[in-house]
């Protein structure tokens, strides 16, 4: 009997080769090569047999919009954009722990009062699902539950005519095809799982909701096609440490991407935050010198955020950079253009960087909010009180406009702000008409223009030789060169 051939797929991009690797030459990941045996057929051309002719529609025609369900989760709809779609397929991927299986179930279960609902599991068994309903309060909702893994069982279960508004499938990388060998969560059993799972959604119309592992790097785990498969990605973010949960819309074909859904992990499970931008500035206290406010824009919402720097002086040979929820790149870039346009020099000191709550930002307008909030930690004075920032700095230190200022501004306002300080517009310094607000505008053109704002227009070498001298004496005083004090 002729010896089964085998093939070596890697997990990572799904690249086959005829023997094992330790790196695979497509995507260079490293132990990435799993032996999985080969199709027993080698797929043939067309052969002599027609198909069928294809029917083509003119653009203009009929197309009546199917209404969006809508689970009753405020958050959750506005990243899919205000609702399911009927049809579509949604992957939802994050790291361990960071509540993916809580949002699902709670979703399921606000999503049930409208419609049916089913929730099959791959990872918990059905008591299990319940203990966690009855923990989270939801243990009277009208969700099917199931447990299941074969793929086969769950399209028999769910291809008839009904057929429930919604489906939750916990995970995906449990999910296997049992005409493949190969074991569940490679790429070929993702990737046959899914598309079967696809197929049967878009037959039956009802809106599937996949939920998927992620790996090391962030990145969800099976292969790549995986997220083209579907119409919806969506990446459910956040720090062990802090209590906010933040849904993203990495893509969407019904919705805005980049939209994002804020989220507060309490005892109940997981709470929708109306108003990000006040939850995330409730905890300032008084002005402090190194904190700036930045009004930032996450998809179409207008956010709020506070930065925070620190400059202390090294004792090491290498000073630090640390930054957490910000480009470290970016804030290398941002150092050199403060010193190379400016000259503020910070080689000698430890610079430290942190956006409050665990939010990341990712927007380019952020730039001239850490240059403010560097700025005032090396000055050691306060940003002006109710003060917001923000701008796009660039290589030869000019502050460029950015979009959506006046939904910035009027979410500024909004809390009450009365101050901004923003890149250099047609208008002039003063009140502005089109935010609705009386803000006042200072506008800057070049990131100079800056260190006015902290009193070191008139006297700024002066000032500056005083800065760069209290930075030498503390970091030649034997209490700061002990690490602490003596």
């Amino acid at each position: 009997m002729a010896r089964a051939s085998a093939q070596y797929v890697c997990q990572e991009c799904g690249a086959i080769a005829a023997k094992w690797a330790g790196r695979c030459d497509s995507c260079g990941g490293w132990n990435t090569m799993v032996e999985e045996a080969a199709p027993q057929s080698v797929p043939k051309g067309l052969g002599k047999a027609k198909g069928h002719r294809i029917a083509f529609l003119a653009m203009d025609g009929d197309a009546p919009e199917a209404p969006r369900h809508v689970t009753g989760s405020g958050e959750f709809d506005r990243v899919c954009g205000g609702g399911l779609v009927p049809g579509s397929a949604i992957l939802i991927g994050g790291d361990p722990g960071v509540g993916k299986s809580t949002l699902m179930l709670q979703v399921a279960a606000r999503l049930s009062a409208r419609a049916s609902t089913v929730y099959i599991s791959g990872e918990e068994a059905v008591e299990q699902l319940r203990l966690r309903a009855r923990r989270l309060g939801l243990g009277k909702s009208n969700v099917a539950l199931a447990a299941a893994t074969n793929v086969r069982d769950i399209v028999a279960s769910l291809d008839n005519a009904d057929a429930p508004a919604a489906v939750v499938i916990d995970s995906i990388q449990t999910m296997f095809i049992d005409t493949l060998e190969s074991a569940p969560g490679t790429v070929a059993q993702v990737r046959a799982s899914a598309q079967e799972l696809i197929r049967l959604a878009k037959r039956r119309g009802f809106a599937l909701l996949l939920v998927g592992h992620v790996t090391k790097e962030g990145l969800i785990a099976g292969p790549r096609v995986l997220e083209h498969m579907v119409d919806t990605v969506l990446h459910f973010e956040g720090e062990r440490g802090h209590q906010f949960r933040m849904l993203r819309a990495v893509k969407n074909r019904y919705g805005a991407t980049d939209e994002i859904g804020v989220f507060e992990m309490t005892d109940a499970g997981l709470g929708e935050v109306a108003n990000p931008s006040a939850l995330f500035l409730a905890d300032r206290d008084s002005p402090v010198s190194g904190a700036c406010v930045f009004a930032g824009m996450e998809g179409t919402r207008p956010l709020l955020v506070e930065i925070q720097s620190l400059i202390a002086p090294s004792s090491l040979g290498t000073p630090r950079r640390a930054v957490v929820g910000w480009d470290s790149g970016r804030l290398a870039m941002l150092l050199a253009v403060l010193q190379a346009r400016c000259g503020l020099s910070t080689g000698g000191a430890d610079v430290y960087l942190n956006v409050a709550g665990g939010l990341r930002i990712g927007e380019p307008a952020a730039d001239l909010a850490v240059a403010a909030a560097l700025l005032s930690s090396l000055a050691d004075r306060p940003v002006p009180a109710e003060t917001v920032v923000f701008g796009e700095v660039g290589l030869s230190g000019e502050v460029r406009p950015v979009v959506h200022a006046e939904g910035r501004l009027k979410e500024a306002a909004k809390l009450g702000f009365t101050r901004a300080i923003v890149p250099r517009r047609r208008r002039d310094k003063g009140k502005t008409g089109d935010a609705g607000t009386a803000m006042t505008i200072d506008t800057v053109g070049h990131l100079s223009d800056l260190l006015g704002i902290f009193g070191i227009e008139a006297g700024g070498e002066a000032w500056l030789a005083q800065a760069h001298n209290r930075a030498e004496a503390q970091a030649t005083n034997p209490v700061w060169r002990g690490g602490g004090r003596a």
